[in-house]
């Protein structure tokens, strides 16, 4: 893979030309910043920027003005490769909170393994109504000890406005949700996006995440997807890697609250 290219390409598809993640959100240019903009129960955030040492203040409080102005707490999503190099810094200064590290991870979906079948005992059931997405918000607040109200708002808007842009997948044992997962498209893009991936800690490495990975990845390829796109934690880059991901930079979030 050529990790320059492919990283240029996905800051211009996946950033500065970004789609809103749910039918109730949009996307916004402020002069050199793309920003979403959606409900308090949605995403609200930076996903891209063009700054320099000159711009970059200006433009930190020029959107700490405007999501206040609306009174929506929200995230910078900062890069490793984004400039200037004290980005991260300047937001820390301006008082934003910087959230763990990921690491980006990206495969072009002709080299990923993709036999990864789940262990035994474990189902994979599609997820396409609200039930469905209970069992998932069920996992996520298992697996990362977080509320999953967000999560739920944002997957059920997909699946009911828009549900040719979303994979949800829902591993059980039995009849008890264990690990669940998502992919997020956009129609006509090159690269689709793997979010959400969490396994119940009891349940952890038994091979059900990669399963869940390999099984989006065969839907990718269904739909002529190129790329797939991970924002990997450090428990979930080994597992990727091992599936044919390659690392090509850094993000952290960096949370505002007003």
């Amino acid at each position: 893979m050529d990790h320059v290219g492919v990283l240029a390409l996905f800051d211009r598809d996946m950033r500065e030309g970004a789609q809103p993640d749910t039918p109730d959100a949009r996307i916004e240019r402020a002069g050199r910043v793309v920003r979403q903009v959606s409900s308090p129960q949605g995403w609200n955030g930076v996903v891209w920027s063009d700054l320099d040492e000159a711009s970059a203040d200006a433009a930190i409080a020029d959107q700490i003005a405007y999501f206040s102005g609306l009174g929506r707490e929200f995230e910078w999503k900062l890069y490793g490769h984004d400039l200037p190099v004290d980005l991260g810094q300047r937001l820390r200064d301006a008082g934003f909170t910087a959230q763990p590290e990921e690491t980006l991870m990206i495969g072009e979906v002709a080299d990923l393994t993709l036999d990864a079948e789940p262990p035994e005992g474990i189902r994979i059931l599609p997820v396409t109504d609200r039930a469905g997405v209970d069992l998932v918000a069920d996992v996520h607040e298992k697996a990362f000890g977080t509320d999953g109200s967000r999560m739920r708002h944002q997957l059920l808007a997909r699946l009911t406005d828009d549900p040719d842009s979303v994979v949800a997948v829902v591993a059980l044992a039995g009849d008890t949700p264990v690990s669940a997962a998502r992919m997020e498209m956009v129609p006509g893009n090159r690269f689709a996006g793997l979010w959400g991936g969490g396994t119940v800690e009891e349940w952890r490495g038994r091979g059900i995440y990669r399963a869940l990975v390999a099984h989006r990845a065969r839907a990718a390829v269904e739909r002529g997807y190129r790329y797939l796109q991970v924002d990997a934690m450090s428990q979930s880059r080994p597992i990727l890697e091992r599936l044919g991901f390659q690392p090509l930079s850094t993000t952290t979030p960096y949370v505002y609250v007003p």
